[in-house]
């Protein structure tokens, strides 16, 4: 096991790594078609809203929450991964939770603090209160929402899931980490360069032990990159030996097959999947994208920091496994977002005056009276 002074190695590395990521061009974007709702419960982790509805948004639609990583916004994630770009094509909403500064530094969701990942109280409590309100306000399918992250949104993820399991029909982790590795920032960075190594029980019952609910318990998949540098690549294997334990599934896969050539791994339960996982060979930190692939749908989000052209779309893959690409909007318009009834509404501009001299002026001009 590696000692303290390697641990301060890491750290330092990864220091290294939060200023490249901060200084690299291309990952961000403008709010575009977000819209940001200020009233929507109490707030406990003083988390910022941000949300896409579309046009015509079917009744019943379902609703994906999506959770960015350190140095990311809501909305840099959102271009990179194209979450609203395939919700204005298929009809679905996207909230998605942004961290604040006064809280990290990094903009990194606090997933190694207690208080911020136990059921109804700090950040998991904000995000609840954040999909509620939407749930409510939109008409939207409560049997059918579904929760994923990046990294620190990853880690997020896993804890939402333990926190809130009766809320989420499936979820997706994304170089993240299994719930209850870490309870300090120490913790957090030996969990992220070392890995934790812990029985499926010891995994399992930390989730049990989050919430009151007793099952069923929701589709979990899991997906890092093999030569992932920031968040060491068995965390994968734990976060798939915590489901597995809570779903009293085998230890064997039931399935192991390749998806555009990638490692793909499935774990049935009386015939139906209850957790997967993707190995992304030579794959660093990131979310894996795919601007070449064949299918327009598997096309979407952006290339830059974090977000990797790597030739498999985890966005597009994700959302069909979940049941959300079955059925394209007809002719969908430029997406613009569907008003909130709790969001601040925009100052109306004041009407511009009529100044009748001007009109007199170009009249006399136009008739070659007045020069």
């Amino acid at each position: 096991m590696p000692g303290f002074a390697d641990t301060l190695t890491d750290f330092a590395r990864f220091r290294k790594q939060f200023k490249t990521m901060s200084r690299a061009k291309g990952g961000l974007s403008p709010d575009s078609g977000l819209t940001q709702t200020t009233i929507f419960g109490t707030n406990p982790g003083n988390l910022v809203m941000k949300s896409f509805v579309p046009d015509r948004l079917p009744p019943l639609a379902p609703l994906v929450v999506v959770l960015h990583g350190c140095t990311q916004t809501a909305a840099s994630y959102d271009h990179g991964a194209g979450w609203t770009q395939m919700a204005a094509q298929f009809g679905f909403a996207v909230l998605l939770p942004e961290q604040q500064r006064a809280n990290n530094p990094n903009l990194c969701f606090n997933w190694f603090l207690p208080e911020d990942t136990q059921r109804d109280h700090g950040e998991v409590a904000s995000i609840k209160q954040m999909f509620d309100s939407m749930i409510l306000n939109h008409g939207l399918d409560p049997k059918r929402v579904f929760v994923t992250g990046l990294s620190a949104g990853g880690a997020m993820t896993s804890a939402l899931l333990a926190c809130y399991p009766e809320t989420f029909a499936a979820c997706a982790i994304i170089a993240g980490l299994p719930y209850g590795c870490a309870s300090d920032t120490k913790e957090a960075l030996a969990a992220m360069f070392q890995g934790g190594n812990r029985t499926g029980p010891v995994w399992g019952d930390m989730v049990r032990h989050a919430s009151p609910h007793l099952g069923p318990w929701p589709r979990v998949s899991v997906w890092h990159g093999s030569v992932d540098t920031t968040v060491k690549p068995t965390n994968a294997a734990e976060i798939v030996k915590q489901w597995l334990d809570v779903h009293g599934a085998p230890a064997e896969p039931s399935i192991e097959n390749k998806v555009s050539g990638f490692p793909h791994r499935i774990w049935m339960l009386n015939g139906e999947p209850v957790v997967e996982a993707y190995s992304i060979t030579g794959m660093g930190h990131g979310t894996p994208i795919a601007l070449g692939a064949d299918d327009p749908a598997d096309r979407c989000g952006v290339a830059g920091p974090l977000m990797l052209d790597v030739g498999i779309s985890s966005t597009a893959i994700i959302a069909r496994s979940w049941g959300l690409l079955k059925t394209r909007l007809a002719e969908v318009a430029p997406a613009r977002p569907r008003p909130d009834p709790t969001a601040k509404a925009a100052p109306t501009p004041p009407p511009k005056r009529f100044d009748i001299g001007a009109v007199i002026n170009k009249a006399l001009r136009a008739a070659g009276l007045m020069k």
